[in-house]
């Protein structure tokens, strides 16, 4: 089997090249930091972002980007989207890739794979996406995602890749219905932790969820994805995951908001990219140029931008006009 390198040693990085480790390819991981490579290389470990997760000495760790790409059928992307753009730039050339991150670039508002279409126009890629937290695919526990792209080809090698007894892969053919739904769910799980952080009750957040996913699939379908794609597992499943589970980034943020606290103060206290607070006003621009309105995506941006408090963001959601569903 081909060699599989990684490109990002975050948590879900250093989660997928343990999964490509286990679906029994050969690994290498690239750190940016060289001291931060040095150190997983020695302490078999990704202290910052991973904690508790053994490296195994078969899993190569370098901050060589050169070294890590050398041989390799398949690059891993786990680059987050705000940062993909730069990264691309100091890479040399790349075999068929998978883009792991999700969010909307600031400023560009592309999606990741339009991020690297514009960096890399010939190159084969696809998204990977689904409800995964890092360190659970690290200790090899049951998890499912999709892997959407255009290529039949590289769908089918990197399936191949990544899949194991414990992770399983579904090819799908929409990656821009994955990737829609991918950014969308970090602002929702932000939301949604602001209502269970202010006290608003289980009801409040199952209805600001459903409502969720309607503003997603709205948006898939206006710029050109597949409405079933939102009922998949890179929509409803992460959705479902992200909302509701304490491990999210973005659903903690949500909650110490919706208990009064300050946005940049608790993103002051973080080493991980919560992606939902560039994404929001991102994905509400991204929206507008399609013609389609997000209620809920425009509530969070507004609180995070601090001219909208967690209580009036609610008030002006429940406020809404009645209407059909």
């Amino acid at each position: 089997m081909a060699k599989v390198a990684v490109i990002g040693a975050g948590a879900w990085g250093t989660a997928l090249a343990l999964q490509a480790l286990r679906a029994g390819g050969e690994v290498s991981l690239w750190a940016r930091e060289p001291s931060r490579a040095q150190a997983m290389h020695a302490l078999r470990e990704n202290a910052r972002h991973l904690p508790g997760a053994p490296l195994p000495h078969a899993l190569s760790v370098t901050a060589d980007a050169r070294a890590a790409l050398q041989g390799a059928g398949l690059a891993v992307l786990a680059v987050p989207t705000q940062h993909l753009g730069a990264v691309l730039d100091r890479l040399g050339p790349l075999p068929p890739s998978l883009v792991v991150a999700k969010g909307v670039e600031s400023g560009t508002l592309r999606f990741p794979l339009e991020i690297l279409a514009h960096a890399r126009p010939d190159l084969h890629a696809a998204v990977l996406s689904g409800p995964n937290f890092a360190h659970e695919v690290a200790q090899g526990l049951p998890a499912a995602a999709v892997l959407a792209g255009t290529d039949p080809a590289l769908r089918e090698a990197a399936v191949d890749r990544l899949s194991s007894p414990t992770f399983r892969v579904y090819a799908g053919t929409d990656p821009l219905g994955v990737q829609v739904a991918g950014a969308a769910k970090n602002v929702a799980a932000i939301a949604a932790g602001a209502v269970m952080g202010a006290g608003l009750g289980e009801n409040a957040r199952a209805a600001l969820v459903t409502r969720c996913l309607a503003e997603i699939a709205r948006l898939v379908v206006a710029l050109g994805g597949r409405a079933d794609t939102v009922a998949g597992l890179s929509g409803l499943g992460d959705l479902m995951l992200t909302c509701a589970g304490a491990g999210s980034r973005n659903f903690s943020l949500g909650f110490a908001l919706g208990r009064g606290e300050a946005a940049a103060e608790v993103l002051g206290g973080r080493q991980s990219v919560t992606e939902g607070v560039a994404t929001a006003p991102a994905l509400l621009a991204r929206a507008a140029r399609a013609g389609v309105e997000l209620p809920v995506c425009a509530a969070v941006a507004a609180v995070l931008e601090g001219t909208l408090a967690v209580g009036e963001a609610v008030d002006r959601l429940m406020g809404r006009p009645a209407r059909s569903e």
